[in-house]
């Protein structure tokens, strides 16, 4: 309003001017009708008169009504014109309008003060008073330029005139509504920030007195919020032995000062709504170089009226400059604090009600804070589950009797923590009302790692009984499918038995596939790794996929950039997401979200999967999620074991999980579960980064022979060695059938003993791996001296490398795997002896 007063007078000037002229008009319009009517004569302008005045009285009555009714003012000023004048007259600031051509048209007393003019007439223009002084003319012009660009805007000026003290202004300046010729009006304003500036500075040196006084107390002092250090005087910085830059942004915290579990006290403060907390501690700093600086603090902390703590205020006093000696009960008191606070073991006191007197640094740090703990029931700081017993302890100490052993419960403060509690009765009268000490060690992470040997102990149990089962029950099939070749090489399709004798061999091959899961779960299944580029095997998987899943799941791939390579059996790492994603499916029937993503995780993010117990290397990460019905916490850890499955009868082996298992721990990496009943689960898989060496040398082919021989007989002696009788029955009877002589053996002690009978003749040695008194590749390390070229072929249930190492730095042979056809058999012979016909 202020500002609107000037533009509406400015404006209301032409109006009173045309007011002026339309007066002169009619005055000079009635002085020319009378000296018309005088030249006519008296006779004839009597008419003339009297219509002039019947019109001039008409004019002057409806001019009373107007007048009445307020449509005519007859040159009066306008109130509102009135009100805003006087508005704009008593501002604090000034204020002037300025036409097109620089002219002031009108300027308020206050502007004519701040810029020494005698009267309003005298009034300069501001683009025309600090032409002398560059800053402010440069403010002036920018201020002008947006006005003729349309724009409002305001700058603070420093203004220096010789002779006058120095001034600071904020100059302001708009355009106005209405316009001239020419042009639009401005509006400028001119505001004098002098004594404001001066109060400012004023306070900062006042300020600034302050701080240096305190940089240069006798005693130390900090200021912390959060942790961090926004304020430390120059006293104990030069304590402590740092540069004070070194406490800027981004500087120091609390926990670089106060080293182990002591910065508890200072941050774990419990909250006093609207309050003010005062803490006085006995505490070891750390210095610069790693030694400890033994001071006092006075700690004081300020809560919000929502218990939000604000910066501290605290006072260090350097006891180390203290003359203890002849004081000694100060000195121990000093020596108590200093090893009570700086223990790793976490300590109270409770007095005969149960309630904490005294908590050192790491019972804060575990339990919430000294004062959170203080005057508080011990029993508060357990899990409600274990409050009885450990409640019955603790009275049973007061009472002056040891507990028999220490107590491992649960701490309220975090579910998941444990915690071994021993406690002990004092029996000082002087104590201080303190009747027990509790000693407390936090056992979380050996609970976690006995619990991960325990299950890691299992799974290798279960997994050593499942690969002797398989082993066991691959010759068993075996045998069965040998003798089903031998049968069926004797029958034709018509005979009434073939389909039976088909029906036992496709059996027998669908057990055989049970087999190679409970391999892979213990790990000893033949794999064939290669590198492999994860974001090339999830593109060529994702439509196999989308046809397992359904309509009703939908899939989404989020592959990271850059993957890194990793080593693995593509065929058996299909295998893995596979039975992930139909697990996943399984646990959504009513339809839901399975998202795979991949990324990298770099060594230096291998603790965010601590409990994964994932090395610190680099891996690439696999990310299986479902937001189907999640797994009940009570059977999470015996998903992976063999057979075990929550699936109805006859839907499910129980083997795709124990299947994932092993196929991760054999390739080297990692597998991790998280779910949450009614959340889903995230089953993460961890393959190592692979490091390309200089030559990366292909995995040994198994021994294949070529897809259509031509003729699988053969001549030459072999020596079968094989334990399994039903095994050694069925391959013996199978190359006989074939042309080959067979020498037979039980066992590897009977092999040398064919082979010191036979062994000029002995072209091919066939051998089990494992056997009773001497194994497979015993057997080949015993004839190495007197046979160095003897060909060998190893048969197993188990995979290649799970017997390879023990074998002989070098040594060629070729590996069958059971269970085997008796066409498999031929052809690793034929391909092993080296002939073509």
């Amino acid at each position: 309003m202020a500002d609107s007063g000037p533009d509406d007078r400015t404006l209301a000037r032409p109006e009173i001017g045309g007011s002026i002229r339309l007066v002169l008009v009619v005055a000079l319009a009635l002085v020319g009708a009378v000296v018309s009517l005088l030249l006519l004569g008296r006779e004839r302008a009597d008419p003339w008169i009297i219509g002039l005045l019947t019109v001039l009285a008409v004019v002057g009555v409806f001019a009373l009504f107007a007048y009445a009714a307020g449509l005519l003012r007859f040159g009066l000023p306008d109130p509102h014109d009135e009100l805003a004048r006087r508005v704009v007259d008593s501002a604090t600031e000034g204020i002037s309008v300025v036409d097109a051509l620089g002219r002031v048209l009108y300027a308020n007393p206050r502007y004519c003060e701040i810029i020494g003019a005698p009267s309003p007439d005298e009034a300069r223009p501001v683009e025309r008073l600090f032409t002398s002084d560059p800053d402010a003319s440069e403010a002036v012009y920018r201020l002008a330029q947006g006005v003729r660009e349309g724009r409002a805007a305001s700058e603070e000026v420093r203004v220096a005139t010789p002779g006058q003290p120095v001034r600071w202004l904020r100059l302001g300046a708009r355009p106005a509504a209405a316009r001239q010729r020419g042009g639009r009006f401005a509006v400028w304003t001119v505001s004098d920030l002098t004594r404001e500036r001066e109060r400012q500075e004023t306070a900062f040196l006042e300020l600034q007195h302050a701080i240096d006084y305190l940089d240069h107390a006798p005693a130390g002092f900090f200021s912390a919020a959060g942790g961090a250090i926004h304020y430390i005087n120059a006293t104990l910085v030069d304590w402590l032995g740092y540069d004070l830059a070194e406490f800027g942004p981004g500087g120091l915290s609390v926990v670089d000062l106060v080293p182990g579990p002591a910065a508890a006290l200072l941050t774990n403060i419990a909250p006093v709504p609207g309050g003010v907390r005062t803490e006085v501690l006995d505490l070891d700093l750390k210095r610069k170089n790693g030694q400890t600086l033994p001071v006092r603090l006075w700690h004081r902390v300020a809560f919000s009226s929502d218990g939000t703590p604000g910066a501290s205020r605290t006072l260090v006093v350097n006891r180390s400059r203290e003359d203890n000696a002849g004081d000694p009960a100060r000195a121990a008191e000093v020596r108590f604090a200093r090893f009570f606070h700086n223990s790793p073991i976490a300590i109270a006191t409770v007095d005969r009600e149960g309630r904490i007197a005294r908590a050192n640094a790491m019972f804060a740090r575990l339990f919430g804070g000294r004062e959170a703990a203080r005057g508080r029931p011990l029993v508060e700081v357990i899990g409600e589950g274990s409050r009885g017993a450990f409640a019955g302890v603790i009275e049973a100490a007061v009472n002056g009797h040891t507990p028999p052993s220490p107590l491992d419960i649960g701490a309220e403060r975090d579910g998941g923590r444990s915690v071994r509690f021993y406690v002990a009765p004092v029996e000082d009268e002087a104590a201080g009302g303190e009747a027990a000490i509790v000693y407390a060690i936090d056992t979380t992470e050996q609970r976690t790692l006995e619990a991960q040997f325990a299950q890691s102990q299992k799974m290798q149990a279960v997994g050593q009984l499942a690969g002797g089962v398989a082993h066991d029950f691959n010759n068993v099939l075996t045998a069965i499918i040998g003798y089903s070749d031998l049968l069926l090489a004797n029958s034709r399709p018509t005979d009434p038995s073939f389909q039976d004798v088909m029906q036992i061999k496709q059996n027998a091959n669908r057990a055989a596939g049970l087999v190679r899961q409970l391999l892979a779960f213990s790990r000893r299944q033949t794999l064939r790794p290669q590198v492999l580029k994860l974001g090339d095997v999830m593109s060529d998987l994702s439509m196999l996929l989308r046809r397992l899943l359904g309509e009703m799941v939908k899939l989404e791939v989020k592959e990271g950039r850059d993957l890194w390579p990793v080593k693995a059996d593509l065929n058996q790492f299909e295998q893995v997401i596979v039975n992930l994603a139909v697990n996943a499916r399984d646990a959504m029937p009513e339809g839901g979200t399975l998202t795979i993503r991949t990324v990298n995780v770099p060594a230096e993010q291998a603790e965010f999967y601590a409990e994964a117990g994932l090395p610190r290397a680099d891996h690439v990460l696999v990310e299986v999620t479902d937001t189907g019905t999640g797994i009940p916490p009570a059977i999470i850890d015996k998903i992976f074991e063999p057979f075990f499955s929550t699936k109805e009868v006859g839907k499910g082996t129980g083997l795709g999980l124990s299947t994932v298992y092993g196929i991760v721990k054999q390739t080297g990496g990692t597998l991790q579960v998280e779910s949450a009943v009614g959340h889903g689960s995230v089953f993460r898989v961890f393959l190592p980064r692979h490091i390309p060496e200089v030559v990366d040398l292909p995995a040994r082919a198994e021994v294949e022979a070529p897809a259509k021989p031509q003729d699988l007989t053969g001549r030459g002696t072999l020596l079968l060695v094989e334990d399994e009788e039903a095994v050694r029955a069925f391959a013996a009877r199978a190359l006989a059938s074939r042309g080959y002589q067979v020498l037979e053996a039980g066992s590897g002690v009977e092999a040398l003993e064919v082979m010191a009978e036979h062994g000029g003749e002995v072209d091919l040695i066939l051998s089990d791996v494992v056997m009773p008194e001497m194994d497979g590749p015993t057997l080949l390390k015993e004839l190495r001296g007197t046979h160095p070229d003897i060909k060998v072929i190893f048969m197993s249930g188990y995979a290649e490398e799970a017997f390879a190492k023990n074998l002989p730095e070098g040594a060629d042979f070729g590996f069958l795997p059971k269970p085997f056809t008796l066409k498999q058999l031929i052809e690793a012979v034929k391909k092993s002896m080296g002939r073509s016909d």
